[in-house]
């Protein structure tokens, strides 16, 4: 699939360690060198800030995306290549996911998650068929990949769907699995025949 623009959620602070805002910084330019428009949450400060300002620096196109409310609170960048400010958090997703051909999460908190797992909820009910994916940085989501492999095995998760969350620890092979991606279609239900 072209994969023209990425949607990438990430945290608003910088984390612990600098090697989040490293892996922003090389996912922002590889995206820029490979013609990769940015999309994400509009802010100017932590992982947010890292991703978006490499992409600019490397010549790409960073598109944000932030509600009224957020402006001040998240600092809002001033040099985005479009600024678009929403009057709520649902119009600021939808908006999101309308401009993305694929959807990706860097380390980032509840915010982050909840976001990622509501994109990944959309596709595996067939609602869009864009890759979806974790960005592994230092481990980061280790844990949390774990745990899905596990609802899998108790059968609260397809196969099929678990696999559909693409986890990579090195950018330019994540890159590459979007761009080869192929939305499965099975249905969502575990032990009933309709899709």
């Amino acid at each position: 699939m072209a994969l023209r623009n990425l949607c990438v959620y990430c945290g608003s602070n910088p984390g612990r360690q600098g090697i989040y805002l490293e892996a922003a910084r090389e996912l922002g330019r590889i995206m820029a060198e490979r013609g990769i428009g940015l999309v994400y949450g509009g802010a100017s400060v932590g992982v947010m800030g890292a991703i978006a300002d490499a992409v600019l620096e490397a010549g790409g196109r960073a598109v944000g995306v932030i509600p009224e409310s957020l402006v001040r609170k998240e600092l809002a960048h001033g040099g985005l290549t479009e600024l678009h400010v929403t009057g709520s958090m649902h119009e600021r997703k939808r908006l999101m996911a309308d401009r993305a051909d694929g959807f990706l999460a860097l380390p980032g908190g509840a915010g982050t998650l909840e976001e990622i797992f509501e994109v990944w909820t959309w596709a595996q009910l067939g609602d869009h068929r864009k890759p979806c994916g974790l960005y592994n940085v230092g481990g980061y989501y280790d844990g949390l990949a774990q745990f899905l492999d596990h609802a899998a095995g108790e059968q609260f998760l397809k196969p099929e769907h678990r696999a559909m969350l693409i986890v990579e620890d090195d950018a330019r092979r994540l890159l590459e699995r979007f761009a080869a991606y192929e939305a499965p279609t099975v249905p969502k239900w575990i032990g009933r025949g309709e899709t």
